[in-house]
């Protein structure tokens, strides 16, 4: 058990280093609150029965000192259909007025810079669950709901040190580059085992096909056979879905493994990212190796949506960069 004096004076420190301090969340809680009430009035001018709302880890109370990115949703009335998201959008165009980009996840939504912050501008449906979703972004009110209600006051440090260790072993991050622990999945994880250190014990003994139920009631074997995934977290506002189904089986044992690590001998080095290495520094490193090694560089400069660029670089087959690389480090095999 790590958890001695020394930890907790690593702990404050960390802490120190994450937590937002007054002004910085005086500066978020303003910018988002002014943007929620102008959007709202320009969404009813426009005769929409709408409001914007600001989610994720801003109304959480969750983000990271330094974090730069919010997200405003555009939660309509739910007996509205897809038919009107290009006239919400439209209206949030002329609200961010130039430099944004509209991009496409399961419906479109606009990314824009605002105040020196990245904001993500999401329409969504307000939903009763027992209905039905409308799109896959009507479940984030209801996850902030759940959020409010269960995430009790002091947990949302526990949170941060949890997403600051997972950004510290690289598996923090739902999206396709990572396929690691969103940060509501972090949250969630905090509800369950009650801090980040109990975090940390609970996954240095996780298996495959891991089970973590905040719900209760659940039927282990019947979810390990539904979703199949390496860890399964039954969504609380949605018994459907797997809210860690973007973790890969890779990110899933790198935290196990630094999790147990970490227990062993906890230090500074689990919240620090890596540093980037100069090209040049790396080609002189491996130079004395007996490696031959293949590098596929692609430039991804003018990517607008990296999801879209990861998800073809990983998808199998053709066409498929990282499948004609496989094939292409296959064929010199052969010839070897």
């Amino acid at each position: 058990m790590p958890w001695t004096d020394d930890w907790a004076e690593l702990r404050s420190s960390v802490l120190e280093q994450i937590v937002p301090r007054k002004d910085e969340r005086e500066r978020v809680e303003a910018t988002c609150r002014q943007m929620e009430e102008e959007l709202t009035v320009r969404l009813r001018d426009a005769g929409l029965r709408a409001v914007a709302e600001a989610h994720g880890s801003v109304a959480h109370g969750t983000w990271l000192a330094g974090e730069r990115d919010i997200d405003v949703f555009l939660v309509l009335d739910g007996d509205y259909d897809r038919g009107v998201l290009p006239r919400v959008l439209d209206i949030v165009k002329g609200y961010v007025g130039e430099g944004w980009v509209e991009a496409y996840a399961e419906h479109p939504y606009v990314s824009a810079l605002v105040d020196g912050f990245n904001v993500d501008f999401v329409p969504c449906f307000r939903v009763d669950p027992r209905r039905g979703l409308i799109s896959s972004t009507d479940r984030t009110p209801l996850h902030t709901g759940y959020l409010r209600e269960h995430l009790r006051a002091g947990m949302q440090d526990e949170v941060r040190l949890l997403k600051k260790f997972m950004k510290g072993v690289g598996v923090y991050g739902a999206e396709v580059r990572v396929g690691g622990f969103s940060g509501y999945l972090c949250e969630l994880l905090v509800i369950r085992f009650g801090s980040f250190e109990g975090v940390i014990e609970g996954a240095s003994n996780w298996e495959r096909g891991q089970v973590l139920d905040l719900v209760g009631g659940v039927e282990e074997d019947a979810l390990r056979k539904k979703f199949g995934d390496p860890l399964i977290v039954v969504d609380p506002v949605d018994a459907n879905r797997n809210v860690a189904s973007a973790v890969s089986e890779t990110s899933f044992w790198t935290l196990i493994a630094a999790a147990r690590t970490f227990l062993r001998r906890p230090g500074m080095k689990f919240f620090k990212h890596g540093k980037e290495v100069a090209a040049q520094k790396l080609t002189e490193k491996i130079k004395g190796w007996k490696s031959a090694l293949l590098f596929l560089v692609i430039d991804d400069d003018d990517v607008a949506v990296p999801d879209v660029l990861w998800g073809q670089l990983y998808r199998e087959g053709s066409p498929s960069p990282l499948g004609e690389a496989r094939f292409l480090c296959d064929a010199i095999r052969c010839l070897e």
